[in-house]
């Protein structure tokens, strides 16, 4: 097959201990998944799980023991971090029952939903849709993904960020309100998941604005750690 432009090159993630990388098909974030960071947003209660994506290429992948370098987005003051556990799709599917979820799982990583606050409050006052605030280029940091069989007890890991060397975020995966299985039932419900798709879970409470110049260094137990400056 032949092409009038020729296309991309997939937007690919390391993977921990292995030259091949992991490539993106689609990522997916979670709302609201976390308790306490709903109530911080204004939002009570356990409801649905809600859905919103970014462009596959918006992952800014950074190698295990690298900084990798963020660029501070156009149109916005208010650069939010959001830390979060990734779930890397290895096996797709539709109406995935939670029983089965896990089976579908490749892998874990750390990632970043960095947000553009502003206009993400912006586009919720005048009922819009967030593209603009959440899917803008590198606007999802990744760390190396760690195969599933590697990654221990993800599901009751402590998740932690630090801005500059303080700590700005850290919680316990365990506090998800949807938890990883649940998450996966209700998603596939939604889409055809296919191998190669990201799910950002939700962050926990304690999202904050960054400037230029800021080291964020975040980790989640038994996972290859991420950090990343503003450039």
């Amino acid at each position: 097959m032949s092409y009038v432009i020729p296309p991309a090159a997939p937007a690919s993630v390391p993977v921990v201990g292995r030259a091949e990388r992991f490539a993106v098909h689609r990522i997916y974030c979670v709302g609201r998944n976390y308790a306490e960071h709903a109530r911080e947003m204004g939002f009570t209660g356990r409801e649905p799980p809600f859905f919103f994506m970014k462009p596959a290429d918006a992952v800014l992948p950074v190698a295990q023991g690298e900084t990798g370098h963020l660029p501070y987005p156009t149109l916005t003051q208010d650069l939010h971090h959001e830390i979060e556990l990734v779930v890397a799709i290895g096996q797709g599917g539709s109406n995935i029952a939670a029983q089965d979820a896990l089976q579908h799982v490749w892998g874990y990583a750390v990632g970043l939903d960095m947000t553009r606050r502003d206009l993400q409050a912006e586009a919720k006052k005048q009922g819009r849709p967030w593209c603009i605030a959440k899917g803008f280029d590198a606007s999802a940091p990744i760390g190396p993904i760690t195969p599933a069989a590697q990654a221990g007890n993800v599901q009751q890991a402590a998740i932690w960020l630090q801005v500059n060397g303080a700590d700005r975020q850290r919680s316990n995966v365990s506090q998800l309100i949807w938890n990883i299985a649940e998450t996966i039932e209700h998603l596939s419900q939604a889409w055809e998941l296919r191998p190669g798709d990201l799910i950002f879970t939700g962050t926990p409470e304690g999202v904050n604005a960054v400037a230029r110049g800021d080291v964020l260094e975040g980790g989640i137990d038994g996972l290859c750690p991420l950090r990343v400056a503003v450039a």
